[in-house]
């Protein structure tokens, strides 16, 4: 493998991928038409034996491939992250291990990056079924909503980045899905740009309710990190000045009747409700200023991972 590379291509193996040495092929004739050295890097994320099979006959045929095999499952945003510190290229392009847009799309994929920190791909037209398309709207919506995303296909995983962005950008968790929007909120290019979707991308299958549950939390939980990372005390704060305000308010309407109408307190739940509200509005803004000196110190995290092996 030449050591030295122009495009690094991150593919993650999780619980959903296609045939391994078909999507291979589809990739490689993509990637031959940008003219640039590369070079393959799969994460398999767990156990994952017939696909280290096939992927280690393809390396022994003199295939640009690197192979990266998780002890368990850590997540897909694991997976990307420990594709992005193996990666030598300076661009870095991340694929799914199963079909989703049209192979011959992805030279277009890297020259949009000419003047851009970030490329994304928008399946347009859609060829899925209308309730799909409908919760992507729906997700996608949201986002443009509440942190003014440009994106309207963040569930695609065809992606575009030059390396300062994958060297300042971290994510964790599920926040694979949000990794252009956190660039572009730190201040980096991006750009999206409409690729014909591969015709074998049609999983149609109906998520259960407890997906719905995810994403949803993971949309909360974007806002938040997005919004407030760098001043909890602002939310937390709002939080527990609005849950004390309307305590005390509460509370000195309960004192006024016990002095001036004789009104007594002891069969009085509000009383209770009250005290409740207020002494929870103290803790949400210590909460807060808690968090504030967390980011004061400049508190650094920790792998999520273990690599069993490197190939």
């Amino acid at each position: 493998m030449n050591s030295k590379v122009s495009i690094s291509v991150i593919i993650p193996v999780t619980e959903r991928y296609d045939d391994v040495a078909e999507v291979y092929s589809a990739y490689k004739r993509g990637l031959e038409k940008c003219s640039s050295s590369y070079e393959i890097i799969y994460v398999l994320d767990g156990a994952y034996p017939s696909v280290e099979k096939v992927l280690m006959s393809l390396r022994e045929k003199g295939e640009p491939i690197k192979i990266l095999c998780f002890a368990r499952s850590f997540g897909e945003s694991v997976a990307l992250t420990a594709g992005f510190e193996s990666a030598t290229g300076g661009i870095i392009l991340t694929l799914p291990a199963y079909f989703q847009i049209v192979p011959d799309e992805i030279v277009r994929l890297v020259e949009a990056l000419s003047g851009y920190d970030v490329v994304t791909a928008r399946r347009h037209p859609r060829g899925d079924g209308r309730f799909k398309i409908f919760q992507a709207k729906m997700f996608n919506g949201v986002l443009r909503f509440l942190l003014d995303s440009p994106f309207k296909d963040l569930g695609c995983s065809a992606r575009v980045f030059r390396r300062e962005v994958i060297e300042q950008v971290h994510i964790y968790g599920d926040q694979h899905r949000f990794l252009p929007l956190i660039a572009f909120r730190q201040g980096f290019t991006v750009q999206e740009i409409d690729v014909a979707q591969q015709e074998k991308d049609s999983f149609r299958r109906a998520n259960p309710f407890g997906v719905y549950v995810r994403r949803s939390l993971d949309i909360l939980t974007i806002y938040f990190l997005l919004k407030f990372t760098f001043k909890p005390l602002r939310f937390f704060g709002l939080v527990g000045l609005t849950l004390a305000s309307i305590g005390m308010v509460l509370l000195g309407y309960i004192i006024f009747e016990r002095l001036f109408l004789g009104v007594a307190l002891g069969d009085r739940p509000v009383m209770l409700l009250a005290s409740l509200m207020v002494v929870l509005g103290i803790q949400s803004i210590a909460v807060g200023l808690v968090g504030e000196i967390i980011i004061f110190a400049n508190a650094g995290g920790s792998k999520e991972y273990k690599i069993q092996k490197v190939i």
